[in-house]
């Protein structure tokens, strides 16, 4: 009995383990403020503790290998918690955090700023080296849809394509430079 436990324990971490090893070096929305970009974009995870898709971007997402590596070389990866009431300055500008009301945790101003009508967990913002936003991402993505959207912007190819035909030139057309240049 105690053996069959094992087993079957065993494969439950097998299963519920990180797809790879890769890991996106997170950092804080002040070391960003305070960083030399050199040309990087910034990305910006909003999430909130009580999410179960943030909770599953970084689980399945942010744990796959392309998406890493595009993110750790392309950009300037942060994690924020949308609901903190930690005041913080970005690109010059002070934001508080909002404090409970009620109990109830509420979104922090630089949440409300980057975010606007697109607010919702998880969010995310992709900002310029100069710290200007360029384009907000609702919801949840597949690591398989995540890597073209993190290579749209890092590549500059949002400048020149919708993205909807982007999407469908992107494996004949777009990936194998992309795997060259991720070498």
């Amino acid at each position: 009995m105690k053996t069959r436990f094992l087993i079957l324990l065993s494969a439950a971490m097998l299963l519920f383990a990180p797809k790879s090893g890769a890991q996106i070096k997170w950092n804080t929305i002040n070391a960003a403020n305070e960083a030399n970009l050199n040309g990087k974009l910034v990305f910006v995870d909003f999430y909130t503790s009580w999410c179960g898709w943030c909770k599953k971007m970084d689980r399945d997402t942010f744990t796959d290998t392309t998406v890493a590596k595009i993110m750790n070389r392309y950009y300037f990866p942060v994690k924020f918690d949308a609901e903190s009431d930690a005041a913080i300055v970005w690109a010059g500008e002070q934001y508080k955090g909002n404090p409970p009301m009620n109990g109830r945790r509420r979104p922090h101003e630089f949440a409300y700023a980057a975010l606007g009508k697109q607010m919702g967990f998880p969010s995310f913002a992709i900002f310029n080296s100069e710290k200007k936003l360029i384009n907000v991402l609702p919801g949840y993505y597949s690591a398989k849809d995540f890597v073209i959207i993190l290579w749209y912007f890092a590549s500059g190819d949002y400048q020149k394509y919708p993205y909807e035909r982007y999407q469908q030139i992107f494996d004949s057309d777009i990936r194998p430079e992309m795997e060259k240049k991720l070498k």
